[in-house]
């Protein structure tokens, strides 16, 4: 049997370091870009295309262009043979304009595939809603878990780990999504916090099925130890978990592969979800109810020596 709950020092340590790392990526993304996420124009207004070009032309022959037609602001991300250009807000005659001025300067035909503009004012609202769905899915999973398991000992408990686990999935997403604003130019759209809550609801789903486990096995009094019944509930749900987390896996990373430029980051924020959040169901929901039951805080601390 695998020791998921004697190994909790190890998982939360690795999972303070992701934790510290996203921080850190998004303080400095606010000191830098005046943000903590790269924003795309559903947050903060503007136009954005999908561009195919016959024959084909290069990234940076593209971009110079774009410059040279004073829209150095632009970003560009190839996706296949396609171009997804985000711009200022512009009007169906100025895009017009710029479409036949890049097929005359870059000497190819141009087939626009998607174009999408949105206004400041509706951008400031898609991020303010956005903020507020994050946060009533996750106090009305929080109450869900609560009442799901009101018959148990400290239900609260139960949700608040729940939550707390969920929130580092959440904050390790963000992280990497930081990251990739900084380094790679990778902007975050209304997609991006639909498969955030996506997200949210799968590791909820997945911490509930093995919290599920841990309260049978805690009622068949399995052991006197409620470290040991958390960890063979663990264990004994570990196949369903990861059966279903690899299955899911396998669709989305086709959809990674072979979608669309416009579901590419959509499909990166699921890819990332489900394998962050089977890992906290399994390595971290679990041991903090442990460490709340044996009330070893510090145990949380790497190395710290348990109480016997």
């Amino acid at each position: 049997m695998i020791d998921f709950v004697g190994k909790r020092q190890w998982f939360f340590l690795i999972s303070g370091i992701l934790v510290v790392i996203g921080i850190l990526s998004l303080v400095i993304s606010q000191i830098q870009l005046g943000a903590p996420l790269r924003l795309g124009i559903d947050f903060t207004g503007g136009t954005a295309m999908t561009l195919d070009f016959t024959p084909q032309v290069e990234q940076h022959q593209l971009r110079q262009e774009l410059a040279n037609l004073e829209h150095p602001e632009a970003v560009i991300q190839k996706s296949g043979d396609d171009f997804l250009i985000r711009l200022r807000e512009m009007s169906i005659q100025e895009r017009g304009a710029l479409i036949e001025a890049l097929e005359t300067s870059l000497s190819s035909n141009i087939t626009v595939r998607d174009q999408d503009t949105v206004s400041p004012l509706v951008a400031t609202d898609t991020a303010r809603n956005a903020l507020i769905a994050v946060i009533i899915a996750a106090v009305a999973m929080m109450f869900y878990i609560v009442w799901a398991f009101r018959r148990m000992p400290s239900p609260f408990r139960w949700g608040t780990c729940a939550i707390i686990a969920l929130i580092h999935d959440v904050f390790i997403i963000l992280g990497i999504f930081s990251i990739l604003g900084w380094l790679a130019g990778v902007e975050i759209d209304a997609l991006f916090i639909t498969g955030l809550l996506a997200v949210v609801g799968y590791s909820i789903n997945n911490t509930v099925v093995i919290f599920d486990r841990i309260r049978e096995n805690v009622s068949r009094h399995i052991s006197p130890d409620f470290a040991v019944t958390v960890n063979s509930s663990i264990v004994e749900t570990l196949g369903r978990s990861l059966n279903t987390s690899l299955t899911t896996l396998f669709v989305i990373l086709a959809l990674f592969l072979f979608g669309g430029a416009t579901l590419h980051y959509f499909v990166l924020v699921l890819l990332l979800g489900i394998i962050i959040g089977t890992y906290s169901s399994v390595c971290i929901a679990g041991q903090l109810l442990v460490v709340w039951e044996k009330k070893e805080w510090r145990s949380l601390l790497p190395f710290a020596k348990r109480t016997a």
